[in-house]
């Protein structure tokens, strides 16, 4: 439920969601049972008319027109394959269904660029290579903003924290990787994320001042030698 919601509130349309997900080839199948059941039950409309709506358009034309560029992407290559949605309409409006690919290239540019919209790739990694997956994750996005990992095991959870130290600077443990609230916890990132300043916490002031180191001495220097120089 974490990751449906990292990646479909608000359509997509902020910097802390979900659009790329690594799952081992052990849990593919249930978890990918589980993402499809919830897709279909997801509602994308007009919420001042049904309030079973899940989310609405999104923002204008040109957000609409960089998400169909990817769902034309993801149909066109044959490394990607749409498990779930995949249709947009601006007809009326600028509606996106919530979109579930699963990829077989981990470096493809759907896993590394930003998508803002209701779009979630899964790459689906032999179990064994768990260690490598955790290093490719880190190098794949320039990003580093939000991330999260769940696991039952505490050795793969502290082996994931020491791997994705600098990989986001919001780093969530069994929970969805959005939802921070801003101006009052913490939030910010590394990399082409920004300079992790972190609004919210008690350090950003200083983004906005010019700090000055003032010394005063009262007893002043009378020697020039030091003490060991007789």
């Amino acid at each position: 439920m974490g990751t449906i919601r990292s990646a479909f509130e608000y359509g997509g349309q902020k910097c802390s969601a979900c659009s790329r997900m690594y799952v081992p080839d052990s849990l593919w199948p249930q978890i990918k049972k589980e993402l499809l059941a919830v897709q279909k039950h997801i509602k994308v409309g007009d919420p001042v008319e049904d309030f079973g709506t899940f989310f609405s358009a999104v923002i204008d034309d040109k957000s609409f027109g960089r998400i169909k560029k990817w769902l034309d992407h993801a149909r066109s290559s044959p490394k990607l394959t749409v498990i779930a949605g995949g249709n947009c309409d601006n007809k009326k409006g600028y509606f996106v269904e919530p979109t579930i690919i699963e990829t077989k290239d981990p470096q493809d540019p759907i896993m590394n660029e930003e998508i803002f919209g209701p779009v979630l790739t899964v790459y689906v990694y032999p179990e064994n290579q768990y260690t490598d997956v955790l290093r490719l994750i880190d190098n794949t996005s320039p990003y580093a903003l939000t991330g999260a990992v769940f696991a039952r095991d505490k050795n793969v959870l502290d082996e994931a924290a020491k791997v994705l130290r600098n990989a986001a600077g919001n780093y969530y443990v069994n929970d969805k990787s959005t939802g921070s609230i801003v101006a009052q916890q913490p939030f910010g990132g590394s990399r082409a994320s920004g300079t992790n300043d972190k609004p919210g916490g008690p350090h950003y002031v200083l983004r906005w001042t010019s700090p000055q180191v003032v010394k005063e001495t009262h007893i002043p220097l009378r020697e020039w030698k030091y003490p060991y120089m007789c």
